[in-house]
């Protein structure tokens, strides 16, 4: 009996130690679930990396912030440059006082500019207004009168500024007389003790003329003054270089050049006339060399001379019409 329960005793450890041995296969599963745990020393290899850095020597340490520190190094400088070539490219902006200060002439100009602008739109607006209305032809151009009108407050301007310029500046020193004015004084003295005492209008020196003596002598007194300046003995003007008109648009005014072959004097004498019916006596008779001057003056400006042996036209045809030397001088054919 002893022996049978071993028997069993022993069938029954065998059985066992086949299902240990069985279940040993299954231990893989677990090898992989464990091999792939090491998901989790996946951290620890940083810290094992740490661990070293720890423990390198020092040279090492000190090259990596060598590594790190070129990195840094490029970011200032283009972060810096940029800033400072905008500094230099800035123009440097002038001191307040230098904007505050103004050219008063450059002032004065603009003012005046802006005011001329101002009256031209007013008379061009007040121009296009008469226009709409239906103005009649005859009106006075608007445009025209307002520049007319800056024009003289220019100059008025301009005048009363060389005024006040010249009343603040010292006073200036009395001119010596000039060389000629005892020339001018004798023919003066002659003409009014002999011809008349209104024969001269005005008597002066005209200094941008090399001083030369000129007389103002009225039209009806032309001739008897002419014949004295001439044939007095003290005067002897017995030749006139020469004899030219001048429009003045208030008057027209003839010009008598006279030299004195003898004692080479010279001397000039004007006569004004009237623009609506212009007529100085003709001075050929006295100088003969007046004739054509006289023909020319009345072709270009229209001054009759009463007593020409022949005033007719020397230059324009007989059949034109106006005085091309007259300021109002208007052509019938704009072309010629």
């Amino acid at each position: 009996m002893s022996d049978d329960k071993a028997k069993d005793l022993e069938q029954k450890e065998q059985p066992a130690s086949e299902s240990q041995a069985e279940s040993k296969p299954e231990q893989p599963v677990s090898e992989t679930s464990a091999e792939a745990q090491p998901a989790e020393p996946a951290a620890a290899p940083s810290e094992q990396a740490a661990e070293p850095a720890a423990a390198a020597p020092a040279s090492e340490p000190a090259a990596q912030p060598a590594a790190s520190e070129p990195a840094a190094e490029p970011a200032a400088p283009a972060a810096s440059e940029p800033a400072a070539e905008q500094a230099s490219a800035a123009p440097a902006s002038p001191p307040a006082a230098e904007q505050a200060a103004v050219d008063p002439e450059r002032e004065a100009k603009l003012k005046a500019a802006a005011e001329a602008r101002a009256a031209r739109a007013a008379a061009k607006a007040a121009a296009g207004g008469e226009a709409g209305g239906g103005a009649p032809a005859g009106d006075v151009d608007a445009e025209k009168a307002a520049k007319i009108k800056a024009a003289e407050e220019a100059r008025a301007a301009r005048a009363a500024a060389k005024a006040a310029a010249e009343s603040e500046a010292a006073p200036a020193e009395p001119k010596p007389p000039s060389p000629k004015q005892p020339q001018l004084d004798e023919a003066s003295a002659l003409i009014r003790s002999i011809v008349a005492d209104d024969a001269i209008v005005e008597a002066y020196i005209n200094e941008l003329n090399g001083h030369m003596p000129t007389l103002v002598i009225r039209s009806e007194r032309l001739l008897e003054s002419a014949e004295l300046l001439k044939s007095h003995e003290s005067q002897q003007f017995d030749y006139l270089r020469n004899l030219s008109g001048v429009d003045y648009e208030t008057h027209l005014e003839t010009v008598y050049h006279l030299v004195s072959l003898q004692s080479k004097r010279e001397m000039t004498v004007k006569v004004k006339t009237d623009r609506d019916n212009p007529q100085i006596p003709s001075v050929v008779p006295i100088w003969n060399t007046a004739n054509w001057n006289e023909r020319e003056v009345y072709d270009l400006l229209g001054i009759h001379f009463p007593g020409h042996p022949d005033l007719r036209r020397i230059m324009m045809p007989d059949d034109w019409v106006g005085y091309p030397l007259r300021k109002d001088y208007e052509p019938l054919d704009p072309e010629v």
